[in-house]
């Protein structure tokens, strides 16, 4: 009797977090570089009320254990690393990565490992350093701060991350190139905020990070296409979808309870 509440109470919590889950997908909707989650759910250890039989010389065959679940329980909040749709915006300094990799971000100073981020809304500031939208430095192929020199009239950024810049004098320099993360497991990946995303021992061995160029076939890494951004890889109508599957999983679970507080009440009542 109590077996049923308890697991309609295991089920009322997987689906509040399943709807959780939802919430923040469909709230990112429009978020740059924004990476859907999912969740996984998985039983929990079932209790064996009978052994296993087997089979024996005798014309009696084998049997099967009976055992009785005990609820469920949140498997895994997978982070889907799909690519998003691509949004035009023809501004020089606005990236987009197609294929694998990560732009690399640090807050300068000590910082050894840098922030990976798919956001590619770029900036120049006051002090030439191209920055995110929080001000985090973005970094080249070594690993450093990218300044735009003094005399420079114009740049563009070409599909392996290199920096052109016009000079004033009309010559050409390509001296800077961008940096791009490779990580084995991106689920792995942890999401700080901002969209930006903290290494981890299981992103990469040892939680380490090399700085990579991009369009780089031996490294797999993917081309920058510059003058467009990385929209958010959710999708509302399956998000919609699961909502729906998760608010009548709910009330199915809730129904569970109520169920199983009226069996106990006509137990209850046995004795009048």
């Amino acid at each position: 009797m109590l077996k049923s509440m308890y697991s309609g109470v295991s089920g009322m919590r997987g689906f509040q977090t399943k709807l959780d889950v939802i919430g923040n997908n469909i709230a990112n909707v429009n978020t740059v570089g924004f990476k859907g989650s999912r969740v996984m759910f998985k039983d929990i250890m079932s209790q064996t009320t009978a052994g296993v039989t087997a089979p024996t010389d005798t014309p009696t065959g084998g049997v099967n254990a009976k055992q009785i679940g005990l609820g469920v329980t949140v498997g895994s909040i997978d982070t889907l690393h799909l690519a998003g749709s691509p949004m035009t915006t023809n501004n020089p300094t606005d990236l987009r990565i197609n294929g694998d990799g990560f732009f690399l971000v640090s807050m300068g100073g000590d910082q050894e490992v840098p922030f990976l981020t798919r956001a590619g809304d770029f900036h120049v500031d006051a002090a030439r350093n191209l920055v995110t939208s929080d001000g985090l430095f973005v970094l080249d192929s070594e690993g450093e701060q990218i300044t735009i020199a003094d005399d420079v009239v114009s740049f563009t950024i070409g599909q392996n991350g290199m920096i052109n810049q016009t000079m004033a004098d009309g010559t050409i320099e390509s001296e800077t190139q961008l940096g791009i993360g490779k990580v084995v497991n991106p689920e792995g990946l942890e999401k700080i905020g901002g969209n930006l995303y903290r290494m981890t021992a299981n992103a990469n061995p040892d939680g380490t990070l090399v700085s990579l160029t991009a369009n780089d076939a031996e490294n797999g890494t993917g081309s920058i296409i510059a003058g467009q951004l990385e929209m958010s890889n959710v999708d509302l109508t399956g998000e919609f979808t699961e909502m729906i599957v998760a608010q009548r999983g709910f009330q199915a679970n809730s129904r569970i309870i109520t169920t199983s507080d009226e069996v106990l009440q006509e137990v209850v009542n046995l004795k009048r």
